[in-house]
C-alpha cells in the first residue's frame, strides 16, 4: 500500500489519515492560467485544507483523502512533481532574463532545458538543482547539489551544497565563464560521475572524500 501511494506522488501528512501532492511546475512558471483555476477547483471539489506553495517551486494541495488521489490526478492532467524518492527532485530557476531586469543569463532557458532532462532522473540520493541568472542567485544555486550563477561573461557552476540536516555545505566552484552549452555539458558530467561513484550520500560529500582536485580533474576541468 505504502508503495502505492508513492507511486501516486502521495505524502502522508501528520494526522496518519490525509495526504499532500504537489503537480510539477516546471520552474514555478505557469502561463496557462486555465492551469490554476483547475488547481483551485479541484481543490475545492475534494475539501483540500490548504495550497502550499513550496520551496521547489509548486503548489502542493494538502489534505486529500486517499480514495480521491486518482481522481484528482486525473483532473488536474498534471504530472507528480519528484517530492520525494532518490532522484532529481526539483531544478530551481529564478526569472532570468525572461522576466528580470537586473539578470545577466536565460535562467528560465538553461533551467528548463534541465528540468525536461532532469526532473525526476533517478540517482544514488537525492539531488538538487539551482538556475540563477545573476549572482543575487535568488535559486540559492550555492547550496544545491550543482548551480549554476549567471555572469556578464558567462554561466559560473558551483557542485556539492546542500542545506540538509545539521552540517550544511557551500558548493565548490567547479567552472566559469560558460556558455549555455558548456554548462549544460558540464551538468552532463558532474550527473554521470555521481551517478557512476553509486554512493547513497550527497555529492558534497562525495566530494569531500575524494577531495575537490581530483573531482574536477574525473570532470576534465583540471
Amino acid at each position: 500500500m505504502a508503495e502505492d501511494i508513492l507511486k501516486k506522488g502521495a505524502i502522508l501528512q501528520r494526522d496518519k489519515t490525509s495526504f499532500a501532492i504537489a503537480p510539477h511546475i516546471p520552474g514555478g512558471i505557469i502561463t496557462d492560467f486555465n492551469q490554476l483555476r483547475r488547481l483551485a477547483d479541484v481543490a475545492e471539489k475534494y475539501g483540500v485544507k490548504a495550497i502550499k506553495l513550496t520551496s521547489a517551486q509548486r503548489m502542493a494541495l494538502v489534505g486529500l483523502q486517499e480514495a480521491d488521489l486518482d481522481q484528482v490526478w486525473q483532473e488536474l492532467g498534471m504530472p507528480p512533481g519528484a517530492a520525494i524518492g532518490l532522484c532529481v527532485r526539483s531544478v530551481k530557476i529564478c526569472p532570468g532574463t525572461t522576466f528580470c531586469r537586473i539578470a545577466l543569463q536565460d535562467a528560465v532557458k538553461v533551467g528548463l532545458a534541465l528540468d525536461s532532462k532532469y526532473h525526476g532522473f533517478e540517482l544514488p540520493y537525492k539531488f538538487k538543482m539551482g538556475v540563477s541568472g545573476c549572482p543575487n542567485s535568488c535559486a540559492e544555486s550555492t547550496i544545491k547539489d550543482v548551480g549554476l550563477v549567471g555572469f556578464k561573461n558567462g554561466w559560473r557552476v558551483y557542485a556539492g551544497g546542500f542545506v540538509s540536516g545539521i552540517k550544511p555545505r557551500l558548493a565548490d566552484v567547479i567552472a566559469d565563464a560558460l556558455d549555455d552549452q558548456q554548462a549544460l555539458q558540464l551538468v552532463d558530467r558532474v550527473i554521470e560521475w555521481y551517478a557512476q561513484a553509486g554512493k547513497k550520500k550527497r555529492l558534497g560529500k562525495i566530494i569531500d572524500e575524494v577531495g575537490l582536485d581530483r573531482f574536477k580533474q574525473d570532470l576534465g576541468l583540471s
